[in-house]
């Protein structure tokens, strides 16, 4: 994985053509899987108690589709899934894409204003959801939007009669008129729509084909090397990408075990289950790293088992990855890159990557993929070496934005090419940087000023656990640097240690004037840091004015 085909002294590069891309539905890739594999471990649900072969997790599957299929579901319809990391959120995407349903992933952080947009905006008929999570009653806000939702007929919530009664509608249809629709079905068929976490707006529902995410499973697996000897630890939330595509997908195009620590990411549950379990690949984005790292019982758990697994979400700082490596026994761990437009990974570093590229890039270009590296402006391809806007295409690109023609031909050009916003650099083997996004940019009195390259350095620094790096408004310079911090255990740190630990090291103009010490970063379900909401919050608490519009988008 991640040779090229394309070397140039331009950011320009495409993977290989080898393994060929799979080209069938993402039920007839499972069918394959059980009929190799149907007697080893295919899902574990630890706070369920659920423990399924491969053959039993087919029988599961094939029983919710018969269900869907006798309440009247058909190709092309749309239905919802709203729910944490439980048994039933998988079986439904298995389910749904048997029968070319197209199913909905919805976070499940969203409130009344959001679910009740993604519902409407993608014409659902079918919502399957828990009853609560965390500090969302998702049965009072379905109750209190659903009047509001005129293509919604049907609401199952997961561990009540409701699902019960579904189930038992399974007898009505029988296995062999469910393979019937499945030989109608195109790998090309949109399968599942992922909205993705705008900022600012509304949501936009990216919608994917079985083609899209089947093989974008399947080749972030082969990076990582899996064998149906595989356990794979997904603490990440499967409403994303990377639950439901590298983590599901990734384990059944492999005849691996997929594992489920909780419902949502614990610290101590997944460390418990990576050592009960014997798991050999771990999966999370930096801050569950971080997390897991700074327990106090870590020294505890027995982490011999892990080979390898996928850092990805956002960067990950430089010394998180040595430590996951040394400290958690994941030599072969790997980063990948992507967005939920691009099925999500465009590259992927490989396993036996020299310890710089995977400590300090995001890899190389996966198979079937076509990259390059373009000046904003003029679109034109950059020299290697030189930063500009990430661009990717191939077979792993969306279909577009559901209904949404306008904002698909704002991402996707007439070429192909998925504008992505991030700011990346090539070197000359071909391996990526990502230094940020375009709109994360500070410009300081002129100075293009990359807010990731500061974080990388602040890290090194004894007091500092985690760091995000901001622009804020100021009237001299139109943008100031300012850091939020989170001190590691003990530990205290004021704004002159940090100044004082930068100056002669860094640029001047690099050099935080601000510093804060928080507890925690607001984020996403799926841990990415949200730098607009740091950003409200310094100008409200800081009362800054300045020429610089803060970019929330």
């Amino acid at each position: 994985m991640g040779s090229e085909t394309i070397i140039t002294s331009l950011s320009h590069t495409a993977g290989t053509a080898e393994p060929a891309l799979l080209e069938e539905t993402i039920g007839r890739n499972l069918a394959r899987t059980v009929a190799t594999h149907g007697g080893r471990d295919a899902l574990i649900v630890r706070h369920q108690g659920i423990r399924w072969t491969y053959d039993e997790f087919w029988e599961q599957v094939d029983i919710v589709a018969r269900a869907l299929s006798a309440r009247g579901f058909v190709k092309g319809d749309r239905i919802g899934i709203w729910a944490p990391n439980v048994s039933e959120w998988i079986l439904v995407q298995y389910a749904t894409a048997r029968l070319g349903i197209i199913q909905v992933s919805i976070n499940p952080a969203y409130r009344t204003h959001e679910v009740s947009y993604v519902l409407n905006q993608s014409g659902c008929r079918g919502l399957v959801a828990a009853t609560d999570f965390k500090t969302s009653d998702y049965r009072a806000m379905i109750d209190q939007v659903r009047s509001e939702i005129p293509s919604l007929e049907q609401v199952i919530f997961i561990g009540t009669s409701d699902w019960d009664e579904l189930i038992g509608a399974a007898h009505a249809v029988s296995s062999d008129a469910v393979a019937e629709v499945e030989s109608t079905l195109s790998p090309h068929d949109p399968i599942n729509i992922q909205y993705t976490s705008g900022t600012t707006g509304f949501p936009k529902g990216a919608t994917l084909s079985h083609r899209n995410i089947l093989n974008n499973g399947y080749f972030v697996a082969e990076a990582c090397k899996y064998t149906e000897h595989d356990r794979v630890m997904i603490p990440v939330p499967l409403y994303h990408c990377f639950g439901q595509v590298m983590g599901n997908l990734g384990c059944t195009t492999h005849g691996a075990a997929a594992i489920y620590p909780a419902a949502s990411f614990d610290p101590v549950a997944t460390l418990e289950a990576v050592a009960e379990e014997r798991a050999t690949s771990l999966y999370g984005v930096p801050t569950m790293f971080i997390a897991q790292l700074a327990e106090e019982s870590f020294p505890s758990y027995d982490l011999s088992s892990l080979r390898t697994g996928i850092m990805a979400g956002s960067p990950c700082p430089i010394e998180v990855m040595r430590r996951t490596m040394s400290e958690m026994n994941m030599s072969e761990v790997t980063i990948a890159y992507g967005m939920t437009e691009t099925s999500p990974v465009s590259t992927q570093t490989a396993t036996d990557d020299p310890v710089d590229k995977r400590v300090g890039t995001v890899g190389r270009v996966q198979p079937h993929i076509e990259i390059k590296i373009i000046d904003p402006e003029s679109g034109a391809t950059l020299p290697r070496g030189d930063a500009g806007e990430f661009c990717t295409r191939g077979y792993s690109v969306m279909l577009g934005y559901w209904d949404e023609p306008e904002r698909t031909g704002e991402a996707i050009d007439a070429e192909g090419w998925m504008h992505t916003g991030d700011t990346a650099v090539m070197d000359d083997d071909g391996y990526v940087n990502i230094v940020g996004r375009i709109k994360d940019m500070v410009i300081r009195g002129g100075e293009n000023v990359y807010p990731r390259e500061i974080e990388e350095f602040l890290y090194g620094h004894p007091s500092i656990r985690d760091v995000q790096v901001i622009g804020v408004p100021d009237e001299k310079y139109g943008e100031e640097i300012m850091a939020w911090v989170q001190t590691t255990e003990g530990h205290t740190i004021t704004a002159e240690d940090v100044r004082e630990y930068c100056k002669g090291k860094i640029a001047h103009y690099k050099i935080p004037r601000y510093v804060e010490v928080t507890d925690e970063f607001p984020m996403t379900v799926t841990g990415k840091i949200q730098k607009f909401k740091l950003q409200e919050r310094a100008i409200d608490e800081l009362g800054l004015h300045g020429a610089a519009a803060i970019e929330t988008a």
